[in-house]
């Protein structure tokens, strides 16, 4: 098995925002995504701002998994206990394969920031399709943890000793593929 990094390559990337009150004006979580997926030489390929409502969730994210161009969904916003919090019940049943580690090392990290409140969160990531999926809280720091400290380092393809860029649909990617 060959632990040699790819340099790095830029993916297409869409970012969902789940709320009932935000718009593009008040959507920080959503726009700090947008400017850090950019500033790390990615591509925007869509961003969309939705009601907490599982079947309007589940239709936008069917629509970018069915898409031949986005291999990154980023969703902020919904992994709460409220009521309306519905995100990982409207994601989860799309995904091929769960990837478990994001939710329990976001929460690992987030406990140094928040202390015990990190058990509240029902931060979430899974693969559908070639693409794979992240979904965090709606506050602005919970996205800049998750992307500063897990994300980004794991949607380059130069990471060692590997990344997910071998398991998205992107032509010559091979890092990690082979690791069960």
């Amino acid at each position: 098995m060959s632990h040699t990094s790819l340099p790095f390559q830029a993916l297409n990337i869409a970012v969902l925002t789940v709320s009932d009150t935000r718009d593009e004006s008040t959507d920080t979580s959503g726009g700090y995504l947008v400017s850090a997926l950019q500033e790390s030489g990615h591509q925007l390929t869509d961003k969309e701002i939705v009601k907490d409502d599982i079947y309007q969730m589940r239709a936008v994210i069917s629509q970018w998994i069915a898409s031949e161009t986005i291999q990154v969904i980023l969703v902020t916003g919904g992994t709460g206990f409220t009521e309306r919090d519905s995100t990982p019940e409207a994601l989860t049943p799309l995904f091929d394969k769960t990837v478990e580690g994001f939710g329990e090392l976001f929460r690992q990290l987030s406990y140094s920031e928040i202390s015990a409140s990190t058990i509240q969160s029902r931060a979430i990531a899974g693969l559908a399709n070639g693409t794979v999926i992240f979904c965090m809280p709606g506050s602005t720091g919970a996205c800049k943890t998750a992307w500063q400290k897990i994300i980004q380092s794991q949607l380059d393809a130069s990471h060692k000793p590997c990344n997910f860029v071998p398991h998205l649909s992107v032509p010559s990617a091979n890092s990690c593929a082979t690791r069960g």
